[in-house]
């Protein structure tokens, strides 16, 4: 909890500072007197006044977003102090490209913080499991289109592909576009197929369900025996007395012959008292435990909180380790970023036209889960996400939307055709409807938060 909380303040205080900071910037690059710089909204937490204009920097109690507040003609209105030279350098007295590239500057800015940690990624290198089919599941689309257990997946409707995520990412993508797409492979004997995939079967509704199950896929992985590793202290495997290395023989008297086995008769049992015999230094002793119960996906499965012990030699044959170069890694970063957001804007859009549910608009609960969830994995895992989220708050903010910075834009393309600003009345109602609009979406966030929470 400790650290979901932790990595959710330092997500959330990274991407509003970065965005706030690329209004700040171009403001002052503009010419504009910036009055404050806010980094969450409240209390202020601490405050400081910096620069030749006495700025005031400010951490607020509230991390929820930030802003930055530039000198306006109704500000100078109110200051009996105001020189003449602040006068020039008001907000509204700057010409309307100014004022554009103020408000795009900070998703902009959300869109480069993601190229540069996708460029950090990329060039200290991408690890990936090779696409290597596993177990099919029966009278799935994977099964229906005669993809077979150790088939290794070559390109993804025409495009090579490396990895499983490089697969997931393609499946995702085409699936918004078309019912089925070519999958080549290799089998083990070194023949190459081409095989349908019929996609129209995906569920958009399951937001929680991983593409490639759905499908059918699973991920090839060697035979791994069932000796325990690590233990988590008190859980059932520590209070049934298992030691690191005990082999697993068998549970309920079935015979257990790798570690997968020995998971799929845990998670059958939740809550429920089993006897699993194991080997610890050449004697047979049997031992009961009751897996916990744990609610995955609406479904209880039994866990008691024990890994495998395994030899890292198996696993490392099936992955893939790419370096890029510094200028590889700059284009492959870009591209990303680019079919990141071009993809984000394809979910909205199924969205707005019902093709895709709504279920899939998160909220702070999920980000904040999502943020601990990647920050236990590594520090890479957690540089990924930072990028991902970047990407979406700038997608956001270009929306045309009144109060966001896309909706400010479009007042200045307004002002930019037809030479005058647009009236103060239609600013107005565009502030309602934005306000609006916005309250709808984060309670409708809000919602699909606490519905996770309560159905797992």
């Amino acid at each position: 909890m400790m650290l979901t909380i932790l990595a959710f303040i330092v997500t959330l205080g990274i991407l509003v500072t970065v965005h706030e900071y690329g209004h700040f910037q171009v403001a002052k690059w503009c010419g504009v007197k910036v009055l404050k710089f806010s980094v969450g909204f409240g209390r202020p937490l601490w405050s400081k006044k910096l620069g030749v204009d006495q700025t005031e920097f400010v951490i607020a109690a509230i991390p929820l977003g930030g802003y930055v507040k530039m000198l306006g003609e109704e500000l100078l209105a109110e200051d009996e102090n105001f020189s003449v030279q602040d006068i020039s350098r008001a907000l509204n007295r700057q010409s309307v490209g100014k004022r554009m590239a103020i408000v795009l500057a900070g998703p902009f800015a959300n869109l480069l913080l993601a190229i540069i940690l996708y460029w950090v990624l990329f060039m200290t290198g991408v690890v990936g499991i090779k696409p290597i089919v596993g177990n099919v599941m029966k009278n799935s689309p994977v099964a229906i289109s005669n993809l077979r257990s150790g088939d290794m997946i070559q390109k993804v409707n025409g495009v090579e592909v490396a990895t499983w995520q490089d697969v997931r990412w393609l499946l995702l993508n085409e699936s918004l576009k078309k019912d089925a797409i070519g999958i080549q492979v290799i089998d083990s004997a070194g023949s190459i197929h081409l095989h349908q995939l019929d996609l129209s079967k995906l569920d958009h509704d399951d937001v929680g369900g991983d593409i490639l199950e759905q499908l059918g896929f699973t991920i090839y992985q060697p035979s791994i025996p069932a000796r325990i590793g690590e233990i988590i202290k008190g859980s059932p495997a520590d209070l049934s007395n298992f030691k690191t290395g005990d082999l697993v023989l068998a549970v309920n008297n079935i015979e257990i012959n790798d570690w997968e086995a020995f998971v799929q008769q845990i998670k059958q049992h939740p809550a429920q008292t089993i006897e699993i015999i194991v080997q610890r230094n050449a004697k047979e002793i049997s031992l009961t435990a009751t897996p916990e119960a744990v609610n995955m996906n609406g479904k209880l499965i039994g866990r008691i909180g024990a890994g495998s012990k395994i030899d890292q030699s198996q696993f490392d044959q099936f992955l893939v380790i790419k370096h890029f170069t510094l200028a590889e890694a700059f284009i492959k970063s870009l591209e990303k970023t680019w079919e990141t957001s071009i993809f984000s804007l394809k979910m909205l859009g199924n969205m707005i036209l019902g093709n895709v549910s709504w279920k899939g608009m998160s909220g702070p609960v999920t980000i904040a889960s999502y943020a601990g969830q990647s920050a236990n994995m590594g520090i890479k895992a957690f540089i990924g996400f930072l990028a991902l989220v970047s990407i979406s708050i700038g997608i956001l903010n270009l929306l045309p939307i009144p109060i966001l910075d896309g909706g400010h834009f479009m007042y200045y393309m307004v002002e930019f055709f037809t030479g005058k600003p647009v009236s103060e009345a239609v600013v107005n109602i565009g502030q309602r409807v934005g306000f609006f609009i916005l309250g709808w979406v984060m309670l409708l966030a809000l919602y699909n938060d606490m519905n996770r929470l309560i159905t797992g």
